[in-house]
């Protein structure tokens, strides 16, 4: 949908209401009318594989901006999350396309075998989130992973549960959910041998990659993390 169409839907919309100029609740009814063409625009709009309206409405970064950008972001999640790092709960990583990378342990997060996030944990996300909420031209991809402990199956949904729990704990802290997406692993991207419990300890967590929405390339913010091999 381009600019124009958007535009006219608004002027169809306000116009529409505004004709009942007896009506004494016209002007709520204007703003209310305006809201719900822009709600279905942009609902329209995020099941765009590209992304590229998204990107628009959220407000895209110009290429030469993104390095400073999430050198800031980092910089802020660095000082926010340094017990947390200091007690090797969460592992921060800047990646070679200025991704965030935020790797987080879920004996701290998660007890075992459950998707239910920790009472002690949530100040962590609270912090997350409010990192997010202030650098606001990213998408957040929050991707579950777990040991090798039950069925292949049961992992993938075990980790595709905790991926979506924090997904809505950041919901609840003001994230928008077109910048969230999640995803489960499973036990499909060890990071250790699941032959020893400390193995399985690191394999056990949920990584969250900050993307950068980039003008003119706002679909690449969409697109999940690559797979490690």
């Amino acid at each position: 949908m381009s600019l124009r169409s958007v535009f006219l839907a608004l002027l169809i919309a306000a116009g529409v209401v505004a004709c009942a100029a007896d009506d004494p609740h016209r002007r709520a009814k204007t703003g209310a009318a305006v809201g719900a063409t822009v709600g279905a625009i942009l609902g329209h709009q995020l099941d765009d594989d590209r992304g590229t309206f998204v990107g628009a409405a959220i407000g895209a970064l110009a290429g030469g901006a993104v390095g400073n950008y999430m050198d800031n972001q980092q910089a802020e999640f660095e000082q926010a999350l340094a017990d947390e790092q200091r007690r090797h709960e969460i592992e921060i990583e800047r990646l070679k396309d200025d991704t965030l990378k935020l790797s987080v342990n879920s004996e701290v997060s998660f007890d075992f075998d459950k998707a239910y996030i920790k009472s002690a944990f949530r100040p962590t996300l609270d912090k997350l989130g409010d990192i997010l909420l202030k650098y606001n031209r990213t998408v957040v991809h929050i991707v579950g992973h777990t040991d090798n402990i039950g069925t292949a199956k049961y992992n993938l949904d075990l980790s595709q549960r905790r991926a979506d729990a924090v997904a809505a704990y950041l919901r609840d802290r003001g994230v928008p959910q077109d910048r969230i997406r999640t995803e489960g692993r499973g036990e499909s991207e060890p990071r250790a041998d699941n032959l020893t419990e400390s193995g399985r300890q690191l394999n056990r967590r949920v990584e969250l990659y900050v993307k950068p929405i980039i003008e003119g390339q706002e679909q690449k913010a969409y697109e999940p993390p690559p797979r490690q091999r």
